[in-house]
């Protein structure tokens, strides 16, 4: 209850304490694109490509199996279509958790609690 007094009992507190305020977000902003420099436009690309062989890697290697297979043992149905499908949909799901992962990560940095800054009473 004091404290309420005395901010309104001194005039011009109250547009130190926005400053403060304004100051300390600026400083946490400034902060984190310093943590943040290293993800730049290669980071980016860097992203595209660990989701090109998150499934480029598990099609082309369900698609030589089902080649081989087809080679062995002959059949009706098409073992290197099959795989070459399965292939694509568990690199895609492989692609999904890479991607979720990073994009929780980044959600959890942008919704980290602001540190608040010394206050430095008068």
């Amino acid at each position: 209850m004091n404290d309420v007094k005395n901010r309104t009992s001194r005039p011009g507190q109250q547009s130190r304490d926005e400053l403060r305020r304004q100051l300390a977000a600026k400083q946490q902003r400034k902060l984190r694109a310093q943590r943040q420099r290293e993800r730049n436009a290669w980071f980016g690309l860097g992203m595209f490509g660990l989701v090109g062989w998150s499934v480029a890697i598990p099609a082309v290697g369900f698609t030589a199996l089902g080649v081989w297979i087809d080679a062995r043992h002959g059949g009706p149905y098409s073992w290197t279509l099959m795989l070459l499908v399965i292939g694509v949909g568990l690199g895609c799901l492989n692609a999904w958790f890479w991607i979720s992962r990073e994009r929780r990560e980044i959600e959890a940095e942008h919704n980290r609690p602001q540190e608040e800054a010394p206050d430095d009473s008068d």
